[in-house]
């Protein structure tokens, strides 16, 4: 008789389980989301004020969640340092400032409008760049925490490579790639690439030109 095959997962501590949930949760699907704020809310007939409104709370709600993940990871048994030694912690860490950075200037500069029209200009395409390169770096980040986990499952518990542990965390990893691929590509679409020079509209009226279109 043939039998399925089975998990055999050890048993991880708690905060190992918050910390992989709440940075994907935060910054992958709420942080992806919060990038397409725009898009979406063009395609439902939003103003201008709504789709930023949506835009910065969204991407508020991602990087609370990168706090909370983090934080888990402050709060292990081990102590701090022994949780940020890896290339994973360390993307992790840049990741993370990058994100309060863009939330930062983009409150204070396209929300409160503490900027003046010239300096947005300036901004904006910094400001789309950076958010696009955090969001991939997060991906990144991800994955490499994957990957650390398949040798810590493979090397302390001996779980071969082979197994359907090792296969689910594969399918993870892939389908993290391919949800930032279609972010990406609903972001710039290819008719978009293709005119490069694209002027914004304020939501006082004003234009503002960048190379990347998010209305």
């Amino acid at each position: 008789m043939i039998q399925a095959p089975s998990l055999s997962l050890p048993c991880f501590p708690l905060s190992q389980i918050l910390h992989t949930l709440f940075m994907i949760i935060g910054f992958i699907l709420l942080g992806g989301e919060g990038i397409l704020a725009h898009r979406w809310g063009v395609g439902l007939g939003w103003a201008r004020g709504p789709r930023k409104a949506s835009h910065l709370w969204l991407q508020g709600a991602a990087l609370g969640f990168g706090v909370a993940g983090v934080w888990t990871k402050f709060k292990a048994k081990k102590g701090v340092l022994a949780n940020f030694h890896s290339l994973h912690s360390w993307m992790g860490l840049l990741c993370l400032l990058l994100f309060a950075a863009q939330w930062t200037v983009g409150f204070l500069s396209f929300w409160n409008r503490g900027e003046g029209r010239r300096a947005r200009t300036l901004l904006l395409p910094w400001h789309v760049f950076v958010g696009i390169f955090t969001y991939s770096l997060a991906v990144a980040t991800a994955e490499s925490g994957l990957a650390e986990k398949m040798a810590f499952l493979h090397t302390k518990h001996g779980i071969p490579r082979s197994s359907l542990e090792f296969t689910l965390i594969n399918v993870l990893g892939l389908t993290l790639a391919i949800h930032c691929g279609l972010v990406v590509f609903t972001l710039i679409p290819v008719k978009h690439k293709e005119n490069s020079n694209i002027t914004m509209v304020s939501s006082d009226g004003e234009h503002l030109n960048s190379k990347f279109v998010f209305s």
